[in-house]
């Protein structure tokens, strides 16, 4: 595992590229992100997170940018090459273990996870975003979203478990009507053999996730294990010992800690008939 390091011909990589050199320029005209900020229109957030390749540049953008920083049209010339794939580059390392893993196990306790959400639903997580994606943007992001659930179906078979705060279950996120048509979807997903999802109900005393959220990987063949976390300050993998086992045996608690799988159905099932 490279933690994304690796150089890439996607257009998620294409777009890192870019954050790089536009990075190159600024710095070589002692520019501040503020500065360009306001040349661009953009906030000075989003113009951070162009140079790490997680929003991809518009063409005003490209074009003023590559102005005032005297890149002679490099900025255009990279830029060019960027497309909309839907996945962020950070994500791509990820994204790799996941469509080849023998086991995928995940804990949220703030969102339904991509591998459960309905296309409505994933486009509602995605019109939360601040800064905000513009719409070609989401629909691509929704496509990728909802292309990944491929996975159940692969042969083989991997394994997939889920462990759910009761409360991402309830808040409306799109309103009452998507987030029903979410749950489901969830209940189509629960009936497949490889799937088992679980509920931690609300009125536990003890909890073994207080952490927050986080995915555990199988590798293929069961050669490895992987733990990625994701929040607002970076992502990472988690690949040594002990840190590596202490999460999986944290995950084997909240498990069963958890409701039974057919106690989770049933309160699934309940949920969605009272929206």
């Amino acid at each position: 595992m490279n933690n994304g390091k690796r150089p890439s011909r996607s257009p998620a990589g294409a777009a890192v590229a870019f954050g790089r050199l536009l990075k190159f320029y600024r710095e070589r005209a002692q520019m501040t992100m503020e500065v360009l900020a306001k040349h661009t229109s953009y906030s000075k957030s989003l113009v951070a997170m162009v140079e790490k390749g997680e929003r991809r540049p518009k063409p005003h953008f490209v074009e003023v940018a590559d102005r005032v920083l005297g890149a002679d049209g490099a900025l255009k010339e990279v830029a060019a090459t960027i497309t909309l794939s839907g996945v962020p580059a950070w994500f791509e390392d990820y994204l790799e273990e996941e469509a080849k893993a023998a086991g995928i196990h995940m804990y949220e306790n703030n969102v339904i996870p991509g591998l459960l959400q309905s296309p409505r639903y994933a486009k509602a997580v995605f019109e939360c975003a601040l800064p905000p994606w513009d719409e070609e943007e989401v629909e691509a992001l929704v496509a990728a979203r909802i292309g990944r659930q491929k996975v159940y179906y692969r042969d083989p078979r991997p394994l997939v478990t889920f462990v759910l705060e009761k409360m991402v279950l309830t808040r409306p996120i799109g309103g009452r009507e998507v987030l029903k048509d979410c749950l489901m979807h969830i209940l189509d997903i629960a009936r497949l053999p490889n799937v088992t999802i679980q509920v931690m109900p609300e009125d536990r005393e003890t909890h073994a996730g207080l952490s927050g959220p986080f995915t555990l990987l199988d590798t293929a063949q069961r050669k490895a294990q992987l733990v990625y976390v994701e929040g607002q300050g970076g992502r990472y993998f988690v690949t040594e010992q002990p840190e590596l086992g202490d999460v999986f045996a944290r995950y084997g608690t909240m498990r069963a800690q958890a409701l039974t799988p057919e106690a989770s159905v049933r309160l699934i099932e309940q949920v969605a008939q009272e929206l």
